[in-house]
């Protein structure tokens, strides 16, 4: 990381997806009280890793995901007959065969309750599945910490979803002196991301948030720039929101950048980092892509001594696979694996707090892709077994029930998955003023989302922030919405009191209105900065009518973009361009197999072999690449692409570096298929020089804003050899536009990183 985010979960959840091999698993008989052992034995004579991970994968509920890594079953009989397999099989046998026996794994093994182990080790996993259906929460709690993650990560495997309903139900494991992740609570993180980063925009979508009663877990926002400056620009202006209403201690912020970032900002100005965040994956090899080693984390967890704010993380399925990095393990138990690291940095936390340190995670499920699953009812099982992973290992489990505007999920969807999954009563969900993030561009939860399932399930939200919600006026002494729910500019009066502001309501509420109008109506009129929920439609839960309106316009219009193709015009208006082409056959197989756009067909090899003899031993520093992504409207954009790349070669040359005159334009490009250009054409070179791809790629449509990220690549050409460029080395300009990053802006900031990253 340590680079210009789209979001940590963009790069790090795999947005792009590796495949590692694909395939079925075929079980066509099962002895009678046979166990996965035994199994293996009969079939193989001997003990086997692979089939092994084969056979508990096979036992999943469907999903592409495990397909993909080749673990999937390959129908419903083969699944339950895994299934029986894995019921027989006793919990010590699990424990004593690692899925994956890596550092992450030694780590959870440390976690894990040796008293409660022996108490449980002889059990099958079915006799778990029925003592967990069967007996109450003390019970469970008294066995629950003897299972590793692996374990925990094969039970779900055994339950329908009415089933896993039932044990989420029954498990609850608060904050430290809170209701937050209480049985009827369900708590929200406000998330006011903005495309620039604007204090004031991120502000305005707190308020907006506070006007619903909503935003009692943490205010997070994901930064498009992630460096250490942009960071503390963000934490200060969450902190001073916080300030303004007296909460501090009440509700924490974070700012989503590296974690390391967050550490080196913690120790530099302690005062503005409350809680710092780090996404997790399930393998090392995974969490190496994240720049994350259970050493680093131990460590940051270390750093939080006396702090009541530990460490927050994101988590999902998937995104394990999609870096290359699932080490043949299904995504379930990597998911768990995910858990079983927050569980045993929450007790590192418990070591430098005694107290207790806030620590929990969300996972967010459905935001890579379809290439993870592709289906509503595959969401709802994903949150489902996952909310049940976390709280099995102890954790406040919280939940972005969310879906990628390239999947078959859509808004009206959300809704029903929502309900679906609600009566397991997760700790926390995400909530955004609409259902569509204006940063990320994918669909989530909306505050609306929150008060209409406060309404219909019977939810609460954390005494103390409720209190706050009465203080300021928007729920009434009896706990109903006042005339000023829905209001953000009412609570921007209150902001402005909290801070000593003496002037009038009148004044302070119409200078509130004019910075209102300024963001919502300019985002309404041309897409630029976010959309601000205010007011309601028939019921409180509903969007005012002209936002729905709006928001189901830019769904509309993402849906158009996303199948979008380039143009023979376009490809004839780059100068001097080299075509080139994955190995996706069409637009439908780059969307729902990612990984086929990640790799260059023979023939682009050839034609990239070519150019690079041209050179005759003398290649430029940097070589340009343009890849359509998920948007190749943004790229097509005539105001965006062109005017990027001629200030991007004044400002090289500015810098003394050489461009090479071509422009390479990948047809279905995926971020990796830029690294696979540089493995080509840097080969063989200087082992000691450093090369850089610049890669110019759409981004997910959605905001209304087309926009389009860079992807700079810059290592010595040594490592270009040998094939090991991936996203832990990377830096990303991104949410480049006509409306908000300007291209000629963004050309600077990507020399500046070029010769940051080499050193020039």
């Amino acid at each position: 990381m340590k680079r210009f985010l789209y979001v940590t979960a963009m790069l790090c959840f795999g947005f792009f997806a590796f495949s590692t091999n694909s395939g079925a698993i075929a079980i066509k008989s099962v002895k009678p009280g046979e166990d996965v052992f035994k199994y293996i034995q009969r079939v193989k004579g001997s003990f086997d890793q692979t089939m092994y991970q084969q056979l508990i994968g096979a036992s999943n509920a469907f999903k592409e995901g495990d397909q993909t890594i080749g673990v999937a079953a390959d129908n419903n009989a083969s699944r339950e007959n895994a299934r029986k397999l894995l019921a027989n099989t006793k919990i010590k046998d699990i424990t004593d065969h690692p899925l994956l026996n890596d550092d992450l794994y030694k780590f959870i093994a440390k976690s894990v309750d040796s008293g409660q182990y022996n108490k449980i080790k002889n059990w099958t996993m079915g006799q778990m599945k029925t003592f967990l259906l069967t007996k109450p929460e003390a019970a469970i709690k008294g066995v629950m910490y003897g299972m590793n993650s692996e374990v925990v990560g094969c039970i779900p495997k055994l339950m329908s979803n009415q089933e896993l309903i039932a044990v989420n139900k029954k498990i609850f494991t608060p904050l430290p002196g809170t209701k937050i992740g209480a049985k009827g609570y369900l708590s929200a993180r406000i998330q006011p991301n903005s495309p620039t980063d604007d204090p004031e925009e991120i502000m305005w979508q707190v308020l907006s948030g506070f006007s619903y009663a909503v935003g009692d877990l943490v205010l997070g926002t994901n930064p498009v720039d992630g460096t250490k400056e942009s960071t503390a620009r963000i934490e200060a202006s969450l902190k001073d929101v916080v300030d303004a209403f007296n909460l501090k201690g009440t509700v924490p912020w974070c700012v989503l950048s590296h974690v390391d970032v967050q550490g080196e900002l913690f120790k530099e100005k302690p005062e503005l980092v409350d809680f710092m965040f780090q996404s997790l994956a399930g393998t090392d090899a995974a969490n190496k892509t994240f720049d994350v080693t259970v050493e680093k984390m131990v460590n940051h967890a270390k750093s939080r001594a006396g702090q009541k704010y530990g460490l927050y993380y994101e988590t999902g399925q998937g995104s394990d696979f999609t870096n290359g990095a699932a080490e043949g393990v299904d995504m379930v138990v990597l998911e768990s694996r995910k858990y079983g690291f927050a569980r045993g940095l929450k007790q590192v936390l418990a070591e430098v707090q005694p107290q207790g340190a806030y620590t929990h995670f969300n996972d967010v499920a459905g935001f890579i892709g379809p290439e993870v699953f592709r289906t509503k009812e595959q969401l709802v099982r994903c949150c489902l077994e996952d909310i049940l992973m976390g709280k099995l290992q102890g954790l406040s489990a919280g939940l972005d029930i969310c879906s990628t505007l390239h999947m078959s999920v859509s808004l009206d969807d959300l809704q029903w998955c929502q309900d679906q999954i609600m009566p397991a009563n997760p700790c926390y969900l995400m909530a955004l003023p609409t259902r569509n993030d204006p940063m990320l561009s994918y669909l989530t939860t909306s505050y609306q989302d929150h008060v209409r399932l406060r309404n219909k399930f019977g939810f609460k939200v954390n005494d103390a922030m409720w209190a706050f919600f009465k203080r300021i006026q928007v729920i009434d002494k009896n706990g109903k919405p006042t005339k000023h729910f829905g209001d953000p500019i009412w609570v921007y009066y209150q902001y402005c009191k909290g801070k000593g502001d003496n002037r009038s309501q009148q004044v302070i509420m119409a200078e509130g209105k004019k910075k209102f109008d300024a963001i919502h109506n300019t985002w309404l009129k041309t897409g630029n900065k976010v959309p601000l929920a205010s007011g309601y439609g028939k019921n409180i839960w509903d969007l005012n009518p002209p936002l729905d309106k709006k928001i189901r316009e830019l769904y509309a219009d993402a849906k158009k973009a996303i199948w979008a193709e380039f143009t023979p015009a376009f490809i004839k208006s780059v100068p001097d361009s080299v075509q080139l082409a994955t190995m996706s056959k069409d637009r439908e197989n780059y969307i729902v197999r990612p990984d086929s756009g990640e790799k260059l067909n023979a023939q682009s090899v050839a034609t990239l072999d070519k150019l690079r003899d041209s050179w005759q031993g003398k290649a430029p520093d940097v070589q340009i690449v343009i890849s359509d992504g998920l948007n190749a409207n943004s790229i097509m954009d005539p105001e965006h692409t062109l005017p990027y790349i001629n200030a991007l070669r004044k400002e090289l040359q500015a810098a003394g570096m050489t461009v090479d005159k071509k422009n390479i334009i990948i047809t279905s490009g995926r971020v990796r298929a830029g690294y696979m250009v540089g493995d080509v054409l840097f080969a063989n070179g200087d082992p000691n020089k450093p090369r850089a791809i610049v890669h110019i790629i759409g981004e997910r449509p959605g905001t209304g804003q087309n926009a389009f990220s860079v992807y700079i690549a810059a290592p010595k050409a040594k490592v270009w050899t040998e094939k090991k460029v991936d996203h832990n080395i990377v830096k990303v300009v991104c949410g480049i536009s006509k409306q908000a990053t300007k291209p000629v802006d963004a050309a600077k900031q990507t020399v500046k990183l070029i010769k940051e990253m080499t050193a020039i």
